[in-house]
This record gives C-alpha cells, structure tokens and sequence, in this order.
C-alpha cells in the first residue's frame, strides 16, 4: 500500500505544501488510550498473600494476592491518611494499611475500621478498585470505564499455550513515549543500528495496510554479509548448520498491542512469534514499561532449545539494548526542543502514528514537558 502526494497533504502531513490543512497533533502529547487490558506486572511477582505497588500513566496501583490466590488491583492510598496500600498486609481475602489497620475488600470497599466506636463520624466508603485479570504470566488491569471492561478482550496470543513454541518474558522500563516502541518494532529500516549483532540485513517492504486501529508490514528479510550471532541464526530456524536464508517478518500494530512472526524461507509457520506492548508510567507519558512475549519453537531435539536459551536471551537483550538507546535518544531529543521536529519520509511510518493519535487520549497540558501552559490554571 503506498499514498500519493495528494493522500500526503490531506492528511497534513510533514513537507505539506503552503496553505493546506495544518499538522496533525504532536504524537508525543497523546497518551495511552485507557480503555484497554494492560499488564502491570509479572504474575510471579505478586506472591501468595502478598502485596506489589504498580503503575498505569501516574496512577499507583496496589496489587494483592488474597489467600484464596485471587489478585486483586486498588488504589494505592489509604483513604484514611493517604499512605500507600502497597505497603499494606494481606488477611485473608482483605488488604490491611501498615498504618492504622484500615482493612479494604477487593472491591476497594472498607471492611473494617478496628477502633471505629459508636458516634464516630462517618468513615468515607472505601477507594478505587481497578478490573483485573491474570493471563500469560502478567497481571493486567483495566484503567478506564470499568463498564467496558468485561465487554473488551484480552489480547489474543495463542503461541503462548501451544506445545510447539517455548516462551520467553520480558520486562523492561524504557524512558521514552510508548509511541517512539510502536514506530522502532514497525519501521525495520533501521537494521543498520544492530549491524554488529545481526550482520548485513536487507529488509525489503513487501506491502503494508492500515485500518482504524490497525497496521500491518510485511518484509523480506536478507542477509547479505557481515558477522551474524549465532543465535540470530537460531532464532532464524538455520539449525546448527548456519545456512544464510531469506525470511518473511509479519509486524503488526493493534491498537494498543503489538505482534511480530518471523517465517523462515520454505516454512509454512513461524519460527518465533512475538507479543509486546509498551505501558505508560508517569502522567507525562515520557516513562513506559515494555513487556514482551517471545514464543520460539521447539526444535526437533528439545534440549538443544534448553542448551541455547540462555545464548538467545544474551542476543535479544542485546538488540533491545540497542533500540532502547536509539528510542531514548529520540525522546531527549524531545524533551530538549519541547516538540516533535523529525522529518518521517516512510508511509507506514506516518499511518501509525494516524493510528495512535486517533485511539489514544489528547494529555493534559499541565502533564506535558512545557509547564507554561498550565499558568493561571489554578484558581
């Protein structure tokens, strides 16, 4: 799918001509829409009838594991003195502050107050409870209209549960918008920056299309020379033999998830799929929390895959590592000019940012880097 230059400056796109509509929105100022399932945490780190303090665009959340094994996702304040439920303790099916003993039921409602006498005044009715749900060992809450919640899905990644592929997690906090991950996993043109961990790579689009909520890519990938790690070859399904192949990467955008598969040539299936999505932390949005899920297939000799995964976990932190670096170079770049200024050339690139601009939510001025903007706000 490719856009002329009328298709360019309808949209108001960057190098539109004078006089046309205006620029759209800063991306940049645009944040996660809420009402989606997102992950804030690894399921094995909210332990039996324990307590973890998680975060969703500079809401604290308090997440407990009652003793029944179900976890639950509040507010993290005490409505008495405002301390952190986080820091609170289980019993039973209930949370307790550390501070006065406050005790809240899963729903955020208050169950008990221990010195609460007849005739004191009317204690308030608890704090907010966030839907929550446990799937592909993540924690996930839902941080908009709680009406919508039981009617939205959690996002699909059938891979997980299949026999044939192996999984591995990660979570990593990026100091970036959520939006410079969408563009760096979608836009493989940049291949150049893992040149010492993949070799020479030449990736060719064979064709993209975008929806309301969604973009697709597909490309051709070639190696054409230079060093390649051996677990990229791994990864690439060349067995130990190393052979040189050309593969076909699927990369997707759908709104706010993200999927990739990689089909090695003359494969009917992907060798690895993967599932990732990048949740916001601060109110600002600047600050993400990426969590990815990595599906590799098993080979034919299953303690090969055992002998190479800590080799193949090596590889990817290492082409993480460099995408971190060139997505956090590209926020200081904002951060330093207080708006968006790159030239994006590549369609693709420009739809997914359409995309993200249309189901995410406008940020509140006084959220964003240029305080000015809030002055004489307050009353």
């Amino acid at each position: 799918m490719t856009e002329n230059r009328s298709d360019q400056i309808a949209r108001g796109r960057p190098g539109e001509a004078p006089g046309t509509a205006p620029a759209p929105p800063d991306l940049r100022r645009i944040g996660a829409g809420p009402d989606f399932w997102y992950p804030v945490a690894l399921s094995r780190s909210v332990r039996k009838e324990g307590v973890a303090a998680a975060v969703f665009a500079g809401e604290r959340i308090a997440l407990y594991r009652a003793r029944s094994g179900a976890v639950h996702a509040l507010e993290d304040r005490c409505a008495h003195r405002q301390v952190p439920l986080s820091m609170g303790v289980v019993d039973g099916e209930t949370l307790r502050c550390c501070y006065h003993a406050w005790a809240y039921r899963g729903d955020g409602r208050i169950s008990q107050i221990p010195y609460l006498a007849k005739g004191d005044a009317r204690p308030p009715r608890g704090v907010r409870a966030y839907p929550v749900r446990e799937a592909y060992g993540l924690v996930f809450v839902f941080p908009g209209d709680p009406e919508k919640a039981e009617a939205t899905p959690l996002p699909d990644v059938p891979a997980f549960a299949s026999p044939r592929y192996r999984t591995m997690t990660f979570s990593r906090t990026v100091r970036c918008h959520y939006s410079f991950l969408h563009e760096n996993l979608l836009d493989m043109n940049h291949q150049f920056l893992h040149r010492g961990v993949v070799g020479k790579l030449q990736p060719k689009l064979l064709g993209y299309e975008s929806g309301p909520a969604s973009v697709e890519a597909r490309y051709l990938f070639t190696h054409t020379g230079g060093k390649r790690n051996r677990s990229a070859s791994l990864l690439a399904a060349e067995g130990l033999g190393g052979q040189p192949s050309s593969d076909v990467m699927t990369i997707r955008t759908e709104y706010p998830y993200q999927t990739l598969d990689l089909v090695p040539e003359k494969a009917d299936h992907p060798a690895l799929r993967l599932w990732a999505v990048y949740v916001p932390e601060d109110a600002e949005q600047r600050v993400c929390h990426a969590y990815g899920l990595l599906m590799i297939e098993k080979p034919r000799i299953p303690a090969a895959l055992s002998v190479a995964w800590p080799f193949i976990r090596h590889f990817t932190e290492r082409v993480f590592a460099e995408d971190r670096m060139a997505v956090e170079a590209e926020q200081r770049a904002w951060d330093e000019q207080g708006e968006d200024r790159n030239h994006e050339v590549f369609s693709l690139i420009l739809d997914v940012r359409d995309v993200l601009r249309a189901n995410g939510v406008p940020l509140s001025p006084c959220t964003t880097a240029d305080t000015r903007s809030c002055e004489g706000l307050a009353p």
